[in-house]
């Protein structure tokens, strides 16, 4: 996701001299890299002062640039709060900030740099729309939408490298806002969002396997979240699973609850997320999903 996020930035870059990114102390590879070189009065790096990241990018969009704040999610989105809040949201600015390697992509980092609950954190603040997209090539469109787009600030939550691609074949197109069927079925319905989609399609595949009809849907956009659209879902499915790398509050498990109740609907429902809890594993990504209780094998014995 990483490396497609720079190479759809440094391309709409070339045709859109308002375009700038300001980092905070992490290193640019790859297209960011390119994009210094080529646009190197359109680059900064604030070094370890990420309020002052989101300060410059909010006076940059009041003057009529497009400007993307980009370091690890946790120093993205949890350092600079105040500002995001009131520099950005408060003041309606067209600024994205970009998080890198949301939930716990970067597993052997530490807590630190475990953006496990930055999901309900950016869904607190008024005013921000939250991307999370769930491979690169979701990740390539979330892009170009951010940079063309006059509604607000943004929180695009990515994950970090390697993903697959699982959008290839998808049903319907991206469109911000709204729900995107990767697979059709007609039995139980997964909804996930971000790089547990890989996952999530493995959890599907699993169903399939036990003689069941999956579809699977990319709930891209978490805020503002498609209410017309899953409250199809939990009326028509008679099983809904909810797979998500962020806590269990304020997410889109809970959300998905709170339609069911409010439209009365019947399905059975299943909310798999990471835990409250700081969890001490040293491990590869896939080591401490499965510690939270987030592997396919763990989540299809559940279902």
């Amino acid at each position: 996701m990483r490396n497609s996020f720079a190479d759809t930035f440094f391309e709409l870059g070339q045709q859109d001299p308002r375009l700038c990114i300001v980092v905070a102390d992490i290193s640019p590879a790859g297209s960011i890299a390119k994009f210094r070189e080529h646009f190197p009065d359109r680059f900064v790096n604030t070094g370890v002062a990420e309020q002052i990241m989101i300060g410059m990018t909010a006076g940059m969009a009041m003057r009529g640039l497009r400007p993307f704040a980009y370091t690890i999610a946790t120093f993205a989105l949890y350092r600079p709060f105040e500002m995001i809040r009131d520099d950005l949201a408060y003041q309606e600015l067209p600024v994205t900030v970009v998080g890198i390697g949301g939930g716990l992509a970067y597993s052997t980092l530490g807590g630190t740099h475990h953006a496990q609950e930055d999901v309900a954190v950016a869904l607190s603040i008024p005013g921000l729309s939250l991307i999370s997209p769930c491979d690169p090539r979701e990740t390539a469109e979330a892009t170009r939408h951010c940079a063309t787009q006059n509604r607000g600030p943004i929180y695009l939550r990515l994950g970090k490298a390697g993903e697959p691609d699982l959008t290839r074949n998808a049903l319907d197109p991206f469109v911000f806002g709204k729900l995107r069927r990767l697979r059709e079925g007609r039995d139980v319905c997964i909804l996930a969002h971000g790089s547990i989609m890989k996952t999530a399609m493995d959890v599907a595949d699993g169903i399939s396997a036990r003689g069941k009809s999956v579809a699977v849907c990319s709930v891209h956009t978490l805020k503002p979240l498609d209410r017309a659209g899953l409250a199809e879902v939990v009326k028509r499915f008679p099983q809904v699973i909810v797979i998500e790398e962020t806590s269990p509050q304020n997410g889109l498990g809970p959300m998905v609850k709170q339609i069911c109740w409010e439209t009365k609907a019947q399905c059975r429902l299943d909310t798999f997320s990471i835990q409250d809890k700081f969890i001490h594993v040293y491990g590869s990504h896939a080591d401490i999903l499965k510690a939270h209780g987030l592997s396919a094998d763990r989540i299809l014995a559940a279902v």
